[in-house]
């Protein structure tokens, strides 16, 4: 927020008149904090904030989840800490600075500033809380997180629920602006109204066939897990610049759509009321031959089937938790499995839990 300010001030000295809130994601808030000082210390009221209604609720959670928050951010960036994240790493999840929005809107807000007006949209996404602007004036698009120049983050195994449907219906929205210049949140403006229009649909009919595919399956009565292993997206859309799966992924989003229409049974009767892992995982060890023997053929599978070697070499942890050598086994699986995925959050999740076996085995991480 510091350097916001800063840079700003370098070619203006006006007072900040608005801030407007795209949702309530700490990279877009947290910032918040040092424009308000910078009005204190100059001795003139702060900018006004505005946001959808749902971000203050938003900030009750964060609070209420605030150790969870801290841990899984930690999993998810503490590892790209060298790259730049500073996302991680912090006892407060939410910065106590942080205000919430002063103004509140449920559908539309329409606002000037300095002769110029706003027009600002609620529509669900990535968030509940989410908002995009329209300027009439310039024909531009302010898109918060709708789109991030990868595939669109409507998945995050570790966060709250994402609405990939409700999130096409906006991009679709958006694409019938007739837009001349789209200003995504995370990286680089889009000029033109074709090629705006373009990405958009394309966005957003990533997102339906998802949606559509996951649902007929659930209509079918399949199982989560068969659904999983069903739905797949089209590999020549994902290199497209921005649908690659480098942050969240396809597989993930179809996890949420189950989430968010069916509930969290997952259709196996075993996992209703499950037994405790450490029980099921000390069986399959003994029927193994031990947990060594499980984890080294957890390791054997790696280059075969990686995903079922990750459940092998989670049961011998699971069953052995003090053995230095499971652990290296394990953390061999694990490592295996991160360099082969390519979503930020996979990788954050498998490098945990390969550094955490490491440690376990003995080895500086």
């Amino acid at each position: 927020g510091a350097k916001c300010v800063n840079q700003i001030r370098r070619w203006r000295s006006d007072p900040f008149n608005t801030i407007v809130y795209t949702h309530g994601h700490i990279d877009h808030v947290g910032g918040c904090g040092a424009f308000m000082a910078e009005a204190e210390d100059a001795g003139r009221p702060g900018p006004r904030v505005v946001g959808h209604e749902n971000v203050p609720k938003r900030f009750e959670r964060y609070n209420l989840t605030n150790g969870y928050n801290v841990v899984i951010n930690e999993r998810q960036f503490g590892q790209f800490k060298g790259r730049g994240y500073d996302l991680a790493g912090h006892a407060q999840f939410l910065p106590v600075t942080t205000p919430a929005p002063s103004t509140t809107y449920r559908d539309t807000l329409n606002f000037s500033v300095g002769g110029l007006d706003f027009e600002l949209r609620h529509a669900k996404g990535e968030t509940d809380d989410h908002t995009w602007a329209w300027i009439p004036e310039h024909k531009a698009i302010c898109a918060g997180d709708f789109f991030i120049w990868a595939f669109p983050n409507a998945g995050n195994p570790q966060k709250a629920q994402r609405y990939p449907r409700e999130w096409a219906v906006a991009l679709r929205e958006m694409a019938g602006m007739g837009a001349e210049l789209f200003l995504p949140a995370h990286g680089l403006p889009i000029g033109g109204r074709e090629r705006i229009a373009r990405v958009l649909n394309e966005v957003a009919g990533s997102l339906e066939y998802i949606v559509t595919e996951t649902l007929k399956l659930m209509n079918e009565g399949a199982r989560l897990n068969d659904i999983l292993h069903s739905v797949k997206t089209d590999p020549d859309l994902l290199e497209k610049p921005y649908l690659r799966p480098v942050y969240d992924e396809p597989e993930f989003i179809v996890q949420n759509i189950w989430r968010l229409y069916g509930g969290w049974y997952d259709g196996n009767p075993a996992h209703l009321k499950p037994a405790r892992e450490v029980a099921l995982a000390s069986e399959v060890a003994e029927l193994a031959g031990g947990p060594v023997k499980l984890a080294e053929r957890a390791l054997a599978l790696a280059d075969v089937d990686v995903r079922l070697a990750c459940h092998l070499a989670e049961f011998a942890a699971l069953a052995a938790p003090a053995d230095p050598a499971v652990h290296a086994l394990r953390a061999e699986v694990f490592q295996i499995r991160r360099n082969g995925e390519t979503s930020l959050m996979a990788k954050g999740v498998f490098g945990q839990a390969a550094n955490e076996s490491r440690k376990k085995a003995g080895e500086d991480v």
